[in-house]
């Protein structure tokens, strides 16, 4: 796996060890940062349910502002600060070791406004969801942030629209997709 494009484009990222974490593909990583290009410069990133923060390092790579790392998994993390070490985004980058919950929690005290939330749960666990509805009333997030997760080609974000997202499109690869979504604005 390697960062696609941008200032430290080329550079091979490490990835955990073992099942737990699915990287995702460089062709897919490619579409998805082609999709949401507009989306990165000079923009907070959360990178939730991390593993190697391959995402959040392709988007500071490609000009985000700052990034917030969060995975539970204690390899993932040590696999993270290395990868941020070997491309030079330790600085301008946060690494919380714990669940999404806690992550949450932490960055309501921090000064952050993401214009940008990855999301790459365990598929089936509707981690993503639950994260959803945790982050939708925190100052840290508008409707101006997109919110990308990552999900099996079976699993249905459509609840979402009652919990006050708006679902903007799905991308169908082979054996996932990247669901986008912003919150909706207030009605008059």
């Amino acid at each position: 796996m390697r960062v696609i494009a941008g200032t430290a484009r080329r550079m091979n990222l490490k990835t955990p060890e073992g099942l737990d974490t699915r990287p995702t593909q460089d062709r897919i990583k490619e579409t998805l940062f082609n999709i949401i290009q507009f989306d990165l410069t000079n923009k907070d990133v959360l990178d939730l349910f991390a593993g190697s923060g391959a995402l959040g390092i392709e988007a500071l790579s490609r000009g985000a502002a700052r990034a917030v790392f969060c995975d539970s998994a204690r390899q993932a993390i040590l696999c993270i600060e290395e990868n941020l070490q070997k491309t030079h985004f330790k600085e301008q980058s946060l690494v919380l070791s714990g669940d999404y919950n806690g992550a949450i929690n932490s960055l309501i005290r921090k000064d952050y406004h993401f214009g940008l939330v990855f999301m790459d749960p365990p598929y089936g666990r509707e981690l993503a969801e639950k994260a959803l509805i945790r982050l939708k009333d925190k100052a840290f997030v508008s409707q101006d942030t997109l919110f990308v997760v990552e999900a099996g080609l079976q699993e249905d974000f459509f609840g979402m629209e009652e919990e006050g997202y708006s679902i903007l499109r799905e991308k169908i690869y082979k054996t996932n997709k990247h669901v986008f979504l912003r919150l909706k604005g207030e009605i008059g």
